[in-house]
């Protein structure tokens, strides 16, 4: 039972982002210093968030081994 429901939940999922794109086809320009480029707003939106996925996992672990290496015990001269 539970796997149908998950089945459901990830096939809604999936039409909600289909829809999206969709409907967002619209072309958008983005510049940064020199560079200009001109993509579909659903496109921009897929890499911004493909871009914080990457950030926020580096910044997770940087963290994590910042918080391991601080929290190892110190050795007693």
């Amino acid at each position: 039972m539970m796997r149908y429901l998950h089945i459901a939940l990830i096939a809604l999922f999936v039409a909600i982002i289909a829809l999206f794109m969709l409907q967002n086809l619209e072309a958008t320009t983005v510049s940064l210093l020199a560079i200009s480029l001109t993509m579909p707003l659903a496109a921009l939106i897929f890499v911004v968030y493909v871009l914080g996925m990457l950030t926020g996992g580096f910044a997770m672990a940087l963290l994590r081994r910042s918080f391991h290496r601080a929290s190892r015990k110190k050795p007693v001269h």
